[in-house]
């Protein structure tokens, strides 16, 4: 074997010295035009999540913006983008309207029943449609998918109309079973597939166990599909505490008003209250905020409560 000689490396033969002069000729390339070819897309998908992120909160910006100025900064054809005289007079004229704690009492009682029995029965049918087999279960899924797809407006006169005939117009039940139905879909197919993400191990562990069918779902497999029933409370939350229409068509007594109802009193044949409407809003969006950072600590929490170790 022949020895040269390599620029920059002495007695050592042409084979070896090749890969430390490849890794010395890597070494001396410039790392700062890759970096900065990486670093465009990135800068650029980061613009493009804050451009999405303004216009999604811009309007809630607004609507706390107006609540806190006067009647004539509210009215101006120019826009006041800050309070120049901030003021709590909105809020005051919204807790001092009539009626405004018993909506909130009525508010509070439908959406939290609905919400319990939207869990209670989205719980157990997807348990049922994912852990058992009978005959008719995929059509039972495709009939809730095509529910789903259906746009509520278009049930309220089949749900009406089936009300009526029961007598469940104008009541608290008919109401919070209206909600139920328009949210159960949506709950069933959630928690169906964290139910579907469980492995059957851990179920067949619980019975090795002795644990009974009413243990294990109670103890093993909600521990487990917890972060899925956060995720149907809160939408069935925000999907009754918000609705109008159902509410406005359903009941007839104002004193059973819910507060989206309430909301619409602003708005009259003399004009609109923007500056009592605004704070309302305000007021009447707390309890969902509330609500979401109450559940939220549990969506992860959940995961992986009530496993076995392996």
């Amino acid at each position: 074997m022949t020895t040269t000689t390599t620029p920059g490396v002495t007695g050592v033969t042409a084979s070896e010295a090749q890969p430390e002069v490849a890794e010395a000729t890597r070494a001396s390339r410039p790392v700062a035009p890759v970096r900065a070819r990486r670093r465009k897309p990135r800068v650029l998908a980061n613009t493009i999540a804050v451009v999405f992120c303004l216009v999604w909160v811009f309007p809630i910006y607004w609507m706390v913006n107006t609540a806190f100025k006067p009647a004539d900064e509210v009215t101006t054809l120019t826009p006041i983008w800050f309070p120049l005289r901030p003021t709590l007079e909105n809020f005051t004229r919204a807790l001092t309207q009539d009626g405004f704690l018993v909506y909130l009492r009525n508010s509070a009682i439908v959406v939290v029943a609905a919400v319990l029995l939207s869990i209670v029965v989205g719980f157990l049918a997807s348990a049922a449609l994912s852990r058992f087999r009978f005959r008719g279960r995929r059509a039972i899924l495709v009939g809730i998918l095509f529910v789903q797809m259906i746009p509520s407006g278009a049930l309220l006169i089949p749900l009406f109309l089936s009300f009526q005939s029961l007598g469940l117009l104008n009541s608290y039940i008919g109401l919070i079973l209206a909600y139920v139905a328009s949210v159960l879909p949506f709950s069933i197919w959630v928690m169906r597939g964290f139910f579907v993400a469980v492995p059957v191990e851990i179920e067949e562990a619980a019975k090795v166990d002795g644990a009974g069918t009413v243990r294990i779902l109670w103890s093993v497999l909600f521990p487990l599909v917890m972060p899925g029933v956060i995720a149907t409370s809160v939408f069935a939350f925000i999907a009754a505490w918000n609705d109008y229409l159902t509410a406005y068509v359903m009941l007839k007594d104002q004193g059973m008003y819910t507060l989206p109802v309430w909301l619409a009193g602003f708005s009259t044949d003399k004009g609109t209250d923007f500056g009592g409407l605004m704070a309302a809003s305000v007021l009447f969006s707390v309890p969902v905020v509330v609500f979401f950072l109450i559940v939220q600590r549990r969506l992860v929490s959940g995961m992986t409560a009530g496993a076995v170790k392996g």
